[in-house]
């Protein structure tokens, strides 16, 4: 087991809330966004944020040493400085077999229940079968699906049991339909800044700016960081 010192930890950390929950760089102030690492790679930065997941697109060199990989993975979410699981996946694009891709989801989403942390979706093309993990789980904790593209229709189906995250591409009427209460915002591997997404945001919902701003903190809040 490694030796967090969560007290020690958290009284170093400034607590920012970060307004970009998914990406995969480290920003230039740290703490404003939850950044997305892989077990092997996780190096924290005093006063940042993070999730830690095994993506299914990478599946098979964690699968090549399990054990290891499983241990190394579980002590990572005792660390005060990572918020949520993932990003788990379900890609039926990526090169590993589906059947141990839901394996390997349904491992980090139960995983995400004992460790009490919301769990980070990528989801390509598998709606049905995240459906029924889901429905099979019965999970507490909530499941945020990122870099939602899909169209309205299912952005309507997944809204009131999922919470959606929109990055710099994306359907604009199923950003519109999502209520507030559900809504994240993310730069994932984009190089617009988050600012800039929520600007545009907030033209397309007709919103102004700050009133979205206070929405999704109020969201990152509740959802990262409730005892």
């Amino acid at each position: 087991m490694i030796p967090f010192h969560k007290k020690t930890i958290f009284c170093t950390i400034r607590m920012i809330i970060p307004v970009d929950i998914h990406t995969h760089r480290r920003p230039q102030v740290p703490g404003t966004a939850i950044v997305n690492c892989f077990p092997e790679s996780f190096v924290p930065q005093t006063e940042g944020w993070y999730s830690v997941g095994i993506h299914p697109w990478y599946i098979a060199s964690f699968a090549a040493s399990l054990n290891d990989s499983k241990a190394r993975f579980e002590d990572l979410l005792d660390h005060p400085q990572v918020l949520a699981v993932g990003e788990a996946g379900l890609d039926k694009l990526a090169e590993a077999p589906l059947t141990l891709q839901i394996e390997v989801f349904e491992y980090q989403a139960r995983l995400a229940e004992e460790a009490d942390k919301p769990l980070i979706i990528h989801l390509v093309k598998a709606v049905d079968e995240l459906l029924k993990l889901k429905q099979k789980i019965q999970p507490v904790k909530p499941w945020i699906i990122h870099g939602f593209r899909g169209k309205a229709a299912l952005a309507e189906d997944l809204r009131h049991g999922f919470y959606l995250s929109f990055g710099e591409k994306y359907q604009e009427e199923a950003l519109c339909i999502m209520p507030s209460e559900r809504l994240f915002i993310e730069t994932d591997e984009s190089t617009v800044s988050v600012d800039t997404l929520y600007e545009r945001a907030a033209i397309l919902r007709k919103t102004p700016l700050e009133e979205l701003r206070r929405t999704i903190r109020k969201n990152v809040g509740e959802i990262f960081f409730r005892q």
